[in-house]
C-alpha cells in the first residue's frame, strides 16, 4: 500500500514533533500504512549548523533504507531539507536552535519536516518547516 503526498507530509511532521519515546511507536504505525520514516535530532547555531543538518538528514535516510545511494535520491533529500531549513532559518537567523527532523517516504513521495525550538534569552520560540520531493520508486 502506498500513501499519497499529503499522508507522507503528515507523517514527517508527526515524527518531527514527537518525543523519542513515541518515535518507535509512530515508525511502526507508519510502516503498517506503507510509509517508511526516520527522525534525527539537531541543534546548534542555525547559521553554523545548516550543512550539518542537511548531512544528518541524508545519512539517516540512507541508513534506514528510505532512499537508495544514488545522486537522484541524494538530491531529493538535500533539496527538501534545504527548502525546509530555509523556512526555519528566516525566523531563527543567528540564534541557537534545538529540535528534530522527521523524514517520511512512500513510493515516489518523500517529505522532510523540521521542528525546532529557538532559544531567545529565557524564552523559547517555535518554528516548523516542511518540503516535499518526488523521486523514482524503489
Amino acid at each position: 500500500m502506498k500513501a499519497d503526498s499529503i499522508d507522507v507530509a503528515k507523517a514527517s511532521i508527526e515524527l518531527a514533533i514527537s518525543s523519542r519515546e513515541d518515535e518507535k511507536i509512530l515508525e511502526q504505525r507508519f510502516k503498517e500504512q506503507g510509509i517508511l520514516t526516520v527522525a534525527v535530532d539537531v541543534g546548534g547555531n542555525i547559521n553554523n549548523s545548516i550543512s550539518k543538518i542537511i548531512e544528518r538528514a541524508l545519512v539517516a535516510s540512507k541508513r534506514c533504507g528510505l532512499i537508495n545511494d544514488c545522486h537522484v535520491h541524494d538530491g531529493a533529500v538535500i533539496g527538501a531539507a534545504k527548502e525546509a531549513l530555509g523556512q526555519v532559518s528566516e525566523k531563527a537567523n543567528g540564534l541557537n536552535v534545538g529540535g528534530k527532523i522527521g523524514i517520511a517516504r512512500s513510493g515516489e513521495h518523500i517529505s522532510v519536516a523540521i521542528f525546532m525550538s529557538i532559544g531567545v534569552l529565557h524564552l523559547n520560540d517555535l518554528v516548523i518547516g516542511i518540503a516535499h520531493r518526488a523521486i523514482p520508486d524503489i
